[in-house]
């Protein structure tokens, strides 16, 4: 029997580990806290391991994807909660058209390139 995979979880750095876990949650994921120095955060059936750890050229390098349902009414999520007001070093950026689909942007408080993106078809 093969084996099955459950999830994917990816592990990203914070320079301000207290700064990223208030905005990561002001972003709606659910933290489980696992350690003084990692913590779990989840959305639905997703999740990443945000860690006090941060080193530059890979933060300015990390990239995550996270397929939703509509751009739109995600991208109007990102402007009503204002993160750019709250956390320094935070940007969205509209929504962009592609062949592919739709996408909109945010970095996270160190860095990190969140997309948010449609597909036309799967």
């Amino acid at each position: 029997m093969e084996p099955k995979a459950l999830s994917i979880r990816p592990f990203i750095g914070a320079k301000d580990f207290a700064v990223s876990r208030s905005f990561y949650r002001a972003l709606g994921f659910e933290e489980v806290v696992l350690s003084s120095n990692r913590s779990l955060f989840k959305i639905d059936q997703m999740g990443f391991y945000l860690q006090d750890y941060y080193v530059e050229d890979w933060i300015n390098n990390s990239m995550i994807f996270l397929e939703v349902t509509n751009v739109e009414d995600y991208w109007n999520k990102l402007v009503l909660l204002n993160l750019p007001a709250t956390y320094r070093g935070v940007k969205i950026m509209p929504i962009q058209n592609h062949d592919w689909g739709q996408e909109c942007f945010l970095h996270d408080p160190s860095g990190v390139l969140w997309h948010f993106g449609q597909f036309t078809s799967r």
